[in-house]
């Protein structure tokens, strides 16, 4: 707790005062972020540095394993977060981000790691897909390292399916208001890697090239009463 008080310290008193107006600006003026990212609660993961954001620029929900519940699952914390996000303050893009050396995927592959956390076993069920497509479609002699690795991008996937069932988000991709997308953050070598849902692989960019997009909005066409009737009499 001394090196945190020691930081508080340091902030105020040798890092706010250079952005002192930027803080009164946000103050008064609310807060617009550009982007949501669900990250994973690990320490060593830190979604402000690893973008370089300032105050203001990123709205960060963190829980252990970037688990989005689907939507018909029971109101929490992390379907708030995406709904307050999409919906009030109005972010265009969602991120999914995962990373190397998780200790939930760690958790799905070794389940007796859980034995003394049961709501945190209970919280991984969301992540129980990722574990099952692992299992069942990469090579069985796939080391412990790989396979946790494997898991956990996986698991973006997962979730990126799972952020599709919230209305918020569906009603956005359904407008093309809104752009999912799936990053893998590797601690050891500081890289990321980001879903290209195009070519359905996790591919590394570059900084003057487009960030490839997980989902798109499919900018479907608003159902009329005529085309309602030609789709079969949805509607009257």
């Amino acid at each position: 707790m001394g090196n945190l008080l020691k930081g508080i310290s340091t902030f105020h008193g040798a890092v706010f005062p250079n952005d002192s107006a930027l803080y009164q600006k946000l103050a008064k003026e609310g807060q617009r972020p550009q982007a949501l990212m669900i990250s994973c609660a690990d320490s060593r993961v830190m979604p402000e540095t690893i973008t370089q954001s300032g105050p203001g620029e990123l709205f960060v929900c963190r829980n252990a394993g970037n688990i989005v519940p689907p939507f018909s699952t029971a109101n929490g914390g992390v379907s708030s977060a995406i709904e307050y996000a999409v919906v009030a303050l109005g972010v265009r893009d969602i991120i999914v981000c995962g990373h190397s050396d998780c200790g939930a995927m760690k958790g799905l592959c070794h389940p007796e790691i859980l034995t003394p956390m049961p709501n945190v076993a209970a919280w991984l069920k969301h992540s129980h897909a990722a574990y099952s497509i692992v299992c069942e479609a990469y090579p069985a002699d796939l080391s412990g390292p790989d396979r946790v690795r494997a898991v956990a991008m996986e698991n973006i996937i997962v979730q990126l399916d799972h952020l599709r069932t919230h209305p918020s988000v569906a009603a956005k991709l359904a407008t093309n208001e809104i752009v999912l997308h799936g990053w893998f953050f590797d601690i050891e070598t500081g890289e990321v890697q980001v879903y290209d849902g195009a070519v359905s692989a996790f591919i590394k960019v570059k900084e003057d090239q487009p960030l490839p997009a997980a989902v798109t909005g499919r900018g479907r066409p608003r159902i009329t009463h005529q085309t309602a009737n030609r789709a079969g009499g949805v509607m009257s």
